[in-house]
């Protein structure tokens, strides 16, 4: 499924054309991602908010009936069943909406294991 926000020129921007319920969790996520990876760059990518630190961190998108926390390494996933109960998952993707939103703490425990990883490659 596409993301329907196609022109968003910055974060901003993205989350201004969300719904205001989907606008108001992903602002905490992202709050949360650059508490957790204050080095972290922020843009666009693959039109959805997506952040870099030595490499690809973490992204985040709205579509139509849910939202979706990008992991980058599906390794997380496995390792983090336990506290994804509940949530559905695919490929790298976390899926959670308004209603039943990923827990921040969480968000915060992915982020760190992502800047850890991409510390290690350099």
């Amino acid at each position: 499924m596409k993301n329907f926000i196609y022109a968003a020129s910055g974060v901003d921007a993205y989350l201004a054309a969300c719904p205001p319920d989907a606008a108001a969790l992903l602002q905490k996520i992202r709050r949360s991602i650059l508490k957790a990876a204050p080095e972290a760059e922020e843009k666009i990518s693959y039109q959805v908010p997506y952040y870099k630190y030595k490499g690809a961190l973490v992204c985040f998108a709205w579509y139509p009936g849910h939202c979706s926390f990008f992991v980058v390494n599906k390794q997380i996933l496995a390792d983090m069943a336990e506290d994804l109960k509940g949530f559905r998952t695919s490929g790298t993707t976390i899926h959670f909406s308004p209603e039943h939103p990923l827990p921040l703490s969480l968000v915060r425990k992915i982020v760190l294991r992502r800047v850890k990883e991409n510390q290690g490659r350099v």
